[in-house]
């Protein structure tokens, strides 16, 4: 993985949108799996796993070291079920016109349930439901 430095990373996120990976993942009840965000953006909040997908990943490679970084544990990603944009004014750089994202969302099952949160996450739950603001569009046939 190539290191951005600091100052580049900042101009790139003030420039231009970042393409990302969430992760919903279902326990057997049907219930999404949620962490509690220690970090901008939707810091305090409950949001899926996920994040930035490095170059030469799939999107499937990015999921898999997204787990394995914030949760600690191993997974199978099943497939893509659409995508989520996101627009965030508050956020770890300092960026005051705020950072843009594109997630591909993934549907993934663990294969532990013994999850050890990293820094970025305070706390974990199952949810019936996904949060209110993450919306997921559907991909559409042609």
């Amino acid at each position: 993985m190539m290191h951005i430095p600091d100052e580049s990373y900042r101009e790139i996120l003030s420039s231009l949108p970042i393409l990302c990976v969430d992760i919903v993942i279902k326990d057997q009840n049907g219930h999404f799996l949620l962490v509690q965000r220690d970090r901008h953006p939707l810091k305090g909040q409950w949001w899926v796993p996920g994040g930035r997908v490095l170059k030469g990943e799939s999107i499937s490679q990015a999921a898999l070291r997204k787990i394995r970084e914030e949760l600690g544990v191993e997974a199978k990603v099943s497939h893509s079920i659409g995508y989520y944009e996101g627009q965030f004014d508050e956020n770890e750089w300092g960026i005051p016109s705020g950072i843009h994202t594109v997630s591909i969302v993934v549907l993934a099952s663990l294969l532990s349930d013994k999850i050890q949160l990293d820094y970025q996450s305070s706390a974990w739950k199952f949810s019936p439901e996904l949060p209110s603001s993450f919306k997921i569009i559907e991909y559409q046939g042609n």
